[in-house]
């Protein structure tokens, strides 16, 4: 699904980029010694990230009925937290990731050999943590987990490819534009995942009004049509949604969506003041001016 594709493509290309720039990073100070430390840290969070959903996916088939659906409308509440921080973090730090990751990198250096490992660790064990929440939220809420597990983990590959091509050269993308337009997407399906969380809570009686069903768009689109099955898989469209989860899904919406673009905004003001584009590429400086 379209969605679980971008998801994966957006948070591997996030986590691609932070392991380019530390990387390239510390072959330009001719620390090449500390990067198996730092490869050790990327390990652990990959393998922290894939238990996380390992436990999701597999914990809850001992629950009843009305805890898994608490459990699901818990998670979903929370992943839409943290996706929604992800993104206000990026359109805020964007194009001073490299200087901040650098940073850190040259505290550790200087320190223990540990801190090259927590550096390694820290920078990508949250986006795979968030993904691996967001996407358990998403394809929890639909009914082809295995295609959207599928098109999310094959969006994560395209980052990969994407982040190295970008590492070596070889490809010039305005990420900032990338993560504006990603991002604004999200959103909606953020609010289509906490919809649907709200909606797992009333049908558990945490939440009252699983019968009041706000308007129904059944005769229009059919949940069993093509299109009704495109609009389900991409935001959690349901023809018929309670008050609530219409009431949730539009204050998300109307929140975040302009504090998000103001943020975007501001960093955008910021950066053309005082900072440098990001560049990670190591084999030419043509992506200095790709990239803002």
């Amino acid at each position: 699904m379209l969605s679980n594709f971008l998801i994966g493509l957006r948070e591997g290309l996030e986590a691609g980029l932070i392991v380019g720039i530390l990387v390239a990073y510390l072959n330009k100070i001719n620390r090449r010694d500390v990067l198996p430390r730092l490869w050790m840290g990327i390990g652990a969070a990959i393998a922290i990230s894939l238990l996380t959903g390992a436990i999701l996916t597999w914990g809850p088939y001992g629950l009843s009925f009305q805890g898994k659906e608490i459990l699901g409308g818990s998670l979903s509440i929370i992943a839409v937290s943290l996706v929604t921080w992800m993104i206000f973090w990026m359109g805020r730090h964007a194009r001073n990731l490299k200087g901040e990751l650098q940073s850190k990198l040259d505290a550790a250096v200087m320190g223990a050999g540990l801190g090259i490992i927590v550096v390694g660790f820290a920078s990508v064990a949250r986006e795979g943590v968030e993904t691996a929440l967001f996407i358990w939220a998403s394809v929890n809420s639909g009914s082809k987990a295995a295609l959207g597990t599928t098109a999310a983990l094959v969006g994560i590959l395209v980052s990969v490819v994407i982040a190295y091509l970008i590492f070596r050269g070889l490809v010039r993308i305005n990420l900032s534009r990338f993560f504006t337009w990603t991002g604004l997407f999200l959103i909606i399906v953020a609010a289509g995942v906490l919809a649907y969380g709200i909606g797992d809570l009333q049908e558990a009686g945490m939440i009252p009004g699983n019968d009041q069903i706000a308007f129904s768009l059944a005769a229009i689109i059919p949940p069993s049509s093509w299109y009704g099955t495109v609009l389900g898989g991409l935001f959690n469209f349901t023809p018929e949604p309670t008050w609530a989860r219409v009431i949730v899904w539009l204050a998300y919406v109307a929140v975040v969506t302009p504090l998000f673009l103001r943020i975007v905004g501001a960093g955008r003001a910021t950066t053309t003041a005082v900072a440098p584009k990001l560049d990670i590429s190591t084999a030419s400086p043509v992506a200095a001016n790709s990239h803002g």
